[in-house]
Parts: structure tokens; sequence; C-alpha cells
């Protein structure tokens, strides 16, 4: 397939790959984490006779929150691994995965998005700039919410020079044999990590925040770090060009989450005029 192509040719980030690796560690605490987190984000209770379409599902856990919640869900990812790591959870997470439809493609293809009608819940968290043509998939997406419906998005802050410096550590990261990956986490790490773990031992709590971490999707600490620093292709917007486009396509923002200007992903929910 042409994602593990660009794989073997130091184009793109095994996605799926660090996901495998994730799930080794998944247990029912986490799951249940990843559906709070998920009602929290679209200010729901229920998704019971929804139809929720996750895009670029990765791990599948947001895909089996949904589920969880009564919707039908319908995932689909461009890397065959994380398509396998969906499928994975559907077969050992869900009571009954008839409602639950999993494909490989890409939000780029347009063919391919004809084979979906409109969702009431478009999600597509931490996705979408990691395309290689972020601002083609962001229009994408909104053909695929029904009037009404929500699109949920998760996408890199837009720090200046800084997202300029890690887009070429990240480029660095994939081209790179396994030895110098190791040694640019290695350093990424003490980067992300070095300060809040000094706090920590200051505070005679050692590791407690990196033992206590959870993101939005579920993921450790540690895959965190291996996918911030391997995730490439790598794009990013403000909240501002974000919210233009939208406005333009008749929709109204209904929640956000902001990183205020930080390293990380402004989270924005938008309702479908």
């Amino acid at each position: 397939m042409k994602a593990l192509t660009e794989i073997s040719l130091g184009q793109r980030f095994a996605f799926g790959q660090n996901w495998k690796e994730f799930l080794k560690n998944l247990n029912e605490p986490r799951i249940e984490q990843a559906i709070q987190d998920l009602k929290s984000l679209l200010g729901v209770e229920s998704l019971q006779g929804l139809k929720f379409l996750d895009i670029g599902s990765g791990s599948g856990l947001m895909s089996l929150a949904a589920y969880r919640l009564g919707a039908t869900v319908q995932s689909f990812d461009y890397d065959p691994q994380s398509v396998e790591c969906t499928k994975y959870l559907r077969n050992h997470y869900a009571r009954d995965g008839s409602s639950w439809e999993i494909e490989q493609g890409s939000v780029l293809d347009l063919d391919f998005l004809k084979l979906y009608s409109e969702a009431d819940i478009v999600y597509s968290w931490g996705v979408l700039h990691h395309t290689g043509n972020m601002w083609q998939a962001l229009e994408n997406v909104a053909g695929l919410v029904k009037k009404d419906g929500l699109l949920a998005i998760a996408i890199y802050n837009d720090q200046g020079l800084s997202s300029k410096i890690w887009w070429h550590i990240k480029k660095l990261y994939v081209s790179s044999p396994l030895l110098l990956k190791h040694l640019i986490v290695a350093i990424s790490m003490l980067r992300l990590w070095g300060p809040r773990t000094i706090i920590d031992l200051c505070k005679l709590r050692p590791f407690h925040t990196w033992k206590n971490y959870h993101s939005s999707r579920g993921m450790s600490a540690w895959h965190d770090v291996v996918d911030w620093v391997g995730g490439f292709p790598f794009e990013v917007a403000s909240i501002d060009s974000i919210f233009t486009l939208y406005s333009k396509k008749e929709f109204y923002l209904k929640n956000i989450i902001s990183v205020n200007g930080r390293l990380g992903c402004n989270q924005f929910v938008f309702r479908k005029r």
C-alpha cells in the first residue's frame, strides 16, 4: 500500500506501529477515560442513534468510545497498521461489532469519501495535519457533516519559528536509521519532559506527572512523545485561520479547548447550520 511505501522511503511516520505498541497496555480504565473525554469534548452524555465517522482512527480507541456511547460507527485510516489496530479493538472490546465499519482509505481521496453519507458527528483528532495537505483535508471533512451535525477536530497550534524547527526535526526522524531515531527521541524527551520532571522531583513527587499522564486519545506519555517527534507529514494552523475557514462554510463554533499559544493541539467542535 502507498502508506507503507511512504514509510519505507522515509516520507511518513509509522503511526500504526506506534499505536500497536500502545495497545499492549490498553485497559478498561483507559477506555473509560476516553469515553469521558469524548463526552466532555462533544458536550453529550450519549450518542445513541447517531452516526459517528472517525477519520484517522489510529488505535481505534475513540471509535470504541463512540461505539460504547451508542453510536453507529464508521472508521477509516490511511495507515494499514492503524486499520489493524482499530479492527483489533472492535474484535476484542466491542460487544457486537455489526454497527462498526472499518476501512482503509485517505481523507484526501474524494472518490473514497463518496462511500460515506453525511454523519451526525465527524471526528478527526490530531490527524488532518499529518495528511500532507492539511487545508484540503479540512475542506473535505466539512462535506461529510450533516445539517445540525458536529465536526470535532484537533489541529497543531501554529507557533511560528518553533513549529518550523519541529518540522525539520520530524523530517529528520522519519528519514533516519533506527539508532539516530532513538537519539532524536532521547533529546526531545529531555526538552519536552525535563522541566516537568525536575519540578516533580523538587516537590518530592518523582515522575508524578509522567505516571499520571493521559491524553485526549488515551495515549501514554511515552507513545505521545514518539508520536510527536515522529509525526510527519506535519502542518500547523492558528485558531483564527481554522475559525475563518469553517465560518465561511456555515459552521459555528460550539466548543474550543485552546493550548493558549503553547505546544500542542487546539481542539474545536463546530456545529453545521
